[in-house]
């Protein structure tokens, strides 16, 4: 019988906030998967083993994704991640796809579940507290009341796309583009918060767009909401 695989979201940093449910999978699986070069150095694997420990013990694969506009090298390496994992899988082994925030927002996951699916393999996915939800907490504000939309958008790609619809804009993965990002901000006229690595030791707050520097990590997460 073949494994399956599990998609887990382990919340945006803080160990207390990753659920129940994906606690007792990465404690019950035998493989652990991460995105990046090496597994141990991956925020989603420290989040992990800071809230469930014993990780070290586990069969880990690194599942490496460049960060590139180039679709054919995405997709071949989403397939090699696929390839990797489904060794695993045929073995009858569970593997443990480990990811920051929820694992169906902006998450390589998504795209290894596709081909994981369309091989016959049996895949699951496991909400965690999204990255938005957890900055919004800690700024003290609500991300949408009575009929307001809410826009979500990876800021790192959309930074010539204007603030100018009604509601709440939540920009995330804003760092390197974090000056482009303030323009459009200013040209909105919105009043802008943001946090940096929301949930970690390292974790800065900014109540105004002009407090965020523009060296912001990728981490950076920003609310915009309107006056």
């Amino acid at each position: 019988m073949k494994g399956i695989a599990y998609g887990v979201g382990v919340g945006p940093g803080d160990p207390e906030l990753i659920t129940v449910k994906a606690l007792r999978l990465i404690r019950e699986a035998k493989v652990i998967a991460v995105p990046g070069r090496k597994a141990e150095e991956s925020v989603a694997y420290r989040i992990a083993d800071a809230a469930a420990g014993g990780l070290e013990d586990k069969e880990l694969v690194a599942v490496y994704m460049p960060m590139v506009n180039d679709r054919e090298v995405i997709e071949e390496e989403h397939r090699k991640a696929a390839d990797k994992l489904e060794e695993y899988l045929d073995m009858g082994k569970n593997a443990v796809f480990l990811t920051e925030g929820d694992p169906s927002v902006y998450s390589t996951f998504g795209y290894l579940r596709k081909i994981l699916e369309g091989d016959g393999y049996t895949v699951e996915t496991v909400p965690g507290v999204t990255s938005f939800c957890a900055a919004a907490a800690r700024l003290g504000i609500p991300l949408a009341e009575w009929d307001e939309p809410l826009h979500i958008l990876p800021a790192a790609h959309r930074t010539q796309t204007p603030i100018d619809q009604p509601g709440t804009y939540v920009l995330m993965k804003t760092g390197r583009h974090m000056a482009e990002v303030r323009e459009l901000l200013k040209d909105s006229g919105r009043d802008a918060s943001a946090v940096e690595n929301c949930g970690m030791e390292d974790e800065k707050v900014y109540r105004s767009a002009d407090e965020i520097p523009d060296a912001a990590g990728y981490f950076s997460l920003i609310i915009a909401k309107e006056k």
